[in-house]
């Protein structure tokens, strides 16, 4: 049961004792003195009942759990901190002889997030707070980049993942129902009684697809078992759930034989290297490969202002950039806070994305257009810029002046609306720059167009690279690879201390909200910010 407990008064014994431990202050009394309680009790109590034992004050513990990402703690050393440190006192405004709590509440409190959709209100808090206090400023300049996350799960090879799997699903049923196990062979308890490890496989490849088979078939024979048992809820169980996910990507059955696939699953979104973590997929970036999530972070990169982190999202590691950023504007949207411009890497930029949130938003995303690689740009020959279009007229004019005779809309798998344009064979067969425009032997040119707005935002967008001043807005966006690195150092961004997507998100919103408290209570001290770090050599390179 919630009861509403905000209140700005301190008990006089705290406030005098943090005082005198700290007479020029620290970061804690810093933020308490100037914000008063960070967190309101009204956002979180959807989360908790109307009756029942009085909880502990939701703002609190919302505190307290940023406060534990900003200290790099477990759950238990965030509680012994609270009952021990003079400082979190006075930023909790807890008397002196306060007992604490234990450390499971905190856990608790990060499943009724969870539960009640409420992990945003860890960071819209604290941006409430900063916005009244005119720390972030309305329509001005946000920058976003991602970067990956380690799933907190043992790194399995693809014979060890599998013989898991199946030895979590008879370790879930036998945590509920162990007499229903009694039919297993007695050669499983050897096969799946310990944990799977390459040291204790197979070594050769012929011995090592047999062994699969192997697992395999004693996958499908407990699967068999649970179709056919009046038992429902074993087929409930995650971990069964998550057999069946594994053997359908990993097995075929050809006349009731169970054969290993040859080669991995091809589409990356479908792949799961652990059935402890199934939420996990793999990634691969500029020649990183890892099994995980990947966390989307934007901040506000203003030089009169701190810079705070306005939005995070956590998604799968195969997801691309440019598939998430909609969901960012449109987050910043719903909470009044997005920019003006917006500066991205290229692995978010698209036509489509340019025009879409200039129409939408009112957003200008500037970022390094992805680049013609068509033949004909690489080598310097007729490439698309190299012709004019006529979108009234549903006509193309080649650089000789022949046009087009066929304009057609058509939409490819991925749901992209585009233009094929064709030339006439005659022409293009006959015309002396020929070997500058196509390689085609039987046909004429061919071109494919995306609409007339994302095809025109690309095209203005690879010009504006090339002037100064994009150069020096641009600029700025480098500055979120430190925000990475302060996460990845300070935080234990780089790896999830939690399984699973939803925890792993409540993680990285934390995170930044430790982020936002740091730079703020740096920002009100008038600390400077600290620039890029430059090795000693790199130094004496001459101007």
């Amino acid at each position: 049961m919630l009861r509403p407990t905000n209140s700005l008064s301190l008990p006089e014994d705290t406030a005098r004792i943090a005082h005198m431990a700290f007479p020029q202050g620290n970061l804690y009394l810093s933020l308490r003195d100037e914000f008063g309680e960070l967190f309101d009790d009204g956002a979180f109590q959807d989360l908790f009942s109307r009756r029942g034992r009085p909880a502990l004050p939701p703002w609190r513990l919302a505190l307290i759990t940023v406060v534990q990402f900003l200290e790099g703690v477990t759950d238990r050393q965030a509680a012994d901190q609270v009952r021990a440190r003079i400082d979190l006192k006075y930023l909790l405004g807890l008397p002196l002889d306060d007992p604490g709590f234990h450390f499971s509440v905190l856990s608790e409190f990060r499943s009724r997030l969870i539960a009640g959709s409420a992990e945003g209100q860890l960071l819209d808090g604290l941006l409430s707070k900063f916005r009244d206090r005119g720390l972030i400023k309305r329509r001005g300049r946000q920058r976003t980049d991602s970067t990956h996350v380690l799933a907190r799960v043992r790194s399995l090879t693809r014979l060890e993942s599998v013989g898991e799997t199946l030895r979590a699903a008879l370790n879930a049923i036998a945590t509920i129902q162990p007499t229903w196990l009694a039919w297993c062979p007695p050669e499983w308890f050897s096969r799946y009684g310990e944990r799977l490890e390459s040291a204790r496989l197979p070594k050769g490849q012929e011995e090592g697809h047999a062994y699969a088979c192997q697992i395999g078939q004693d996958g499908c024979a407990l699967l068999t078992q649970i179709d056919g048992t009046a038992h429902v809820q074993l087929g409930d169980l995650p971990a069964v759930q998550t057999l069946r996910r594994m053997w359908a990507l990993q097995f075929t059955q050809v006349d009731g034989d169970v054969r290993w696939q040859d080669g991995m699953v091809t589409n990356a979104r479908e792949r799961f290297n652990s059935p402890y973590d199934p939420e996990a997929g793999y990634g691969a970036r500029g020649g990183l490969k890892w099994s995980g999530y990947k966390v989307h972070f934007t901040e506000s990169c203003e030089e009169d202002t701190p810079h705070v982190m306005t939005a995070v999202r956590t998604t799968e590691a195969a997801l691309t950039d440019y598939q998430v950023i909609d969901d960012i504007h449109q987050s910043l949207a719903e909470r009044q806070l997005l920019p003006e411009e917006h500066l991205l890497d290229g692995g978010y930029i698209s036509g489509d994305l340019v025009v879409r949130a200039k129409e939408h938003h009112g957003v200008r995303v500037i970022g390094p257009a992805r680049q013609n690689a068509s033949w004909q740009a690489r080598s310097g020959g007729y490439d698309v810029t190299a012709f004019q279009i006529d979108w009234a007229k549903e006509q193309a004019v080649c650089p000789q002046g022949h046009t087009s005779y066929y304009w057609k809309n058509l939409r490819e798998k991925r749901g992209y609306d585009l233009i094929e344009v064709r030339f006439r064979e005659r022409d293009c067969q006959k015309c002396p720059v020929k070997a500058r425009c196509t390689r085609v032997k039987s046909a004429g040119r061919k071109l494919s167009l995306r609409g007339q707005a994302q095809h025109e935002a690309i095209q203005e967008g690879r010009a504006l690279e090339t002037s100064v001043q994009w150069g020096k807005v641009y600029t700025r966006r480098a500055g979120i690879e430190g925000t990475h690195s302060l996460g990845v150092r300070t935080m234990g961004l780089r790896r999830s201390r939690y399984r699973g997507q939803a925890k792993t998100h409540v993680q990285h919103v934390a995170t930044a909200a430790a982020i936002n408290l740091m730079r703020v209570a740096a920002w009100l001290e008038h600390v400077p910010r600290q620039g890029t770090r430059i090795s000693r050599f790199a130094a004496l390179k001459p101007q």
